[in-house]
């Protein structure tokens, strides 16, 4: 499965945000990379420049290639609705996600690999395909012989209470279920959805 592999925390300078998660080199060098660092002087940006940005933001933070990406905004454009909000809600019902705001896995490149490595079922039956698209009702569990991996135990203990309205969690089963999809106002992501349907209305 193709993915994004090369340096993430030069990533998230460029956009001055924790995209993959708390990142040292962000808090240190909260500012673009480049050889001049902070002191170089930057011209305005067009607005293809600052669309173009926010879309590559989303895609690194949902771990989303180009054809994906573009087939799911595609699918949002199709349903009646805000685009913009209809789009996010598809991202964040992708299973490696759902598996991320579980607290199944501490990020969500670990929760790709789990659904890869075949360690999460849905609705009792093994799922390995990380952007397999989850309806409301459908049933979230680590694979029974999974539930003692170390990776798995050490990001449940560390997970806080439920924040997510739309997800429901049994900490004793290891199990969640995807209730409905999130409003806006329940994405954490600081995402202008609006900035990505322009740039896709050219």
């Amino acid at each position: 499965m193709a993915r994004y592999t090369g340096p993430k925390s030069k990533i998230a300078r460029k956009f001055r945000e924790p995209i993959f998660g708390p990142d040292k080199a962000l808090e240190r060098k909260n500012y673009p990379p480049g050889q001049h660092g902070p002191s170089r002087r930057r011209g305005k940006q067009s607005e293809y420049a600052i669309q173009l940005l926010e879309k590559q933001k989303a895609k690194y933070t949902y771990g989303v290639l180009e054809r994906q990406f573009a087939n799911l905004f595609d699918k949002a454009s199709a349903k009646q609705g805000i685009t913009g909000e209809i789009f996010l809600k598809l991202l964040e019902a992708r299973l490696d996600n759902v598996v991320y705001r579980l607290g199944i896995a501490t990020t969500r490149a670990a929760a790709r690999q789990l659904v890869s490595h075949k360690h999460i079922t849905v609705n009792g039956n093994v799922v390995n395909i990380p952007s397999y698209s989850l309806r409301p009702g459908d049933i979230v569990e680590v694979r029974e012989r999974s539930k003692s991996l170390e990776a798995i135990t050490a990001s449940v203990e560390g997970r806080r209470i439920n924040k997510f309205g739309w997800l429901e969690w049994d900490a004793n089963e290891l199990k969640g279920v995807f209730v409905n999809f999130p409003e806006r106002t329940e994405i954490p992501e600081n995402i202008k959805e609006n900035l990505i349907v322009e740039l896709y209305s050219k």
